[in-house]
């Protein structure tokens, strides 16, 4: 039992409101549960709210898809059947999206389950990544990301690669999307990242162009432009973390809210039509060029 104040009588109605339209309750979770969870979130992301100003924010969160999130990571057996029943074949078209190929997806998917379910335990507790899910956008775009980022860490084992989870914290993640149609969102994406990156100098271009298209190592990139590889890496980072605030004013110009900027952001990269290889490859600075033939 907390010790701290018990909620006003109106915050309790209103709990248990939320409560209801989460549909927690089939899922196995009770109203004192769902309202630590709700307190995670608001903790998180408005930590010096008011109790009306907590409600109005748990009101607009993802809350059916909360729950059944945060039910499945407590390991009730209904959430985890509910889940599979929706998600099991979105995961695998998801992933099929991202490998190109149905072996490679189907065991991609299959090797997130065990992450999701929880089947480890740490300090007697159950570990699962859906307890990071906050319910802010849709479960399934967030699966999506979680996908994305397991298959880029696999693709780390072989290729010199910064994570998608740092990329995602310090700035836009860099590859090539594939051709298609693109969606309004997309192109707003695409329009804000290429105009940041338009904005860089020739000597950030060629680092990033460098380090990303070429895989090339700091200390090679420090050698080529005369300074130590430490300096390369906290000049990546700064100019990532730069890139990112760009891109999320030049997404708000276009007409998006910073939630729905952030959730862009947060998206696979795959399934956005940017072009950041054609965008560094058009702008690498000549001398780049004259120090690639030397090799």
């Amino acid at each position: 039992m907390s010790s701290g104040p018990r909620p006003a009588e109106g915050t309790v109605l209103s709990l248990l409101v939320l409560f209801e339209k989460s549909g927690g309750e089939r899922y196995g979770l009770t109203l004192q549960t769902f309202e630590v969870v709700l307190e995670q979130v608001a903790v998180k992301y408005v930590p010096e709210a008011t109790p009306r100003q907590k409600l109005e924010f748990w009101r607009d969160l993802k809350l059916e898809e909360l729950a059944l999130a945060r039910a499945c990571a407590a390991g009730h057996e209904a959430a985890w059947q509910a889940f599979l029943t929706r998600f099991r074949e979105k995961l695998y078209d998801i992933a099929r999206g991202i490998t190109k190929e149905d072996s490679s997806a189907r065991d991609l998917a299959d090797s997130l389950y065990a992450d999701l379910y929880g089947t480890s335990e740490r300090e007697g507790r159950r570990v699962s990544r859906l307890n990071f899910y906050m319910g802010r956008g849709s479960l399934e775009g967030w699966l999506r990301t979680v996908l994305a980022q397991e298959f880029v860490n696999r693709y780390r084992k072989t290729k010199r690669l910064v994570s998608l989870e740092e990329q995602t914290e310090d700035g836009v993640q860099f590859s090539a999307a594939p051709a298609g149609p693109t969606s309004p969102l997309d192109s707003r994406l695409g329009a804000a990242l290429d105009e940041a990156l338009g904005q860089l100098t020739g000597e950030d271009r060629l680092v990033l162009a460098s380090y990303y298209l070429d895989n090339r190592t700091l200390t090679e990139i420090g050698r080529m432009v005369g300074v130590h590889e430490s300096t390369i890496s906290r000049r990546l980072e700064k100019m990532l973390k730069a890139l990112r605030k760009q891109v999320m004013a030049g997404l708000v110009s276009r007409g998006m809210n910073r939630g729905q900027a952030e959730e862009a952001l947060e998206a696979d990269v795959r399934y956005l039509q940017v072009d950041v290889t054609r965008k560094l490859q058009e702008n690498r600075p000549a001398a780049f060029q004259q120090d690639k033939g030397s090799d």
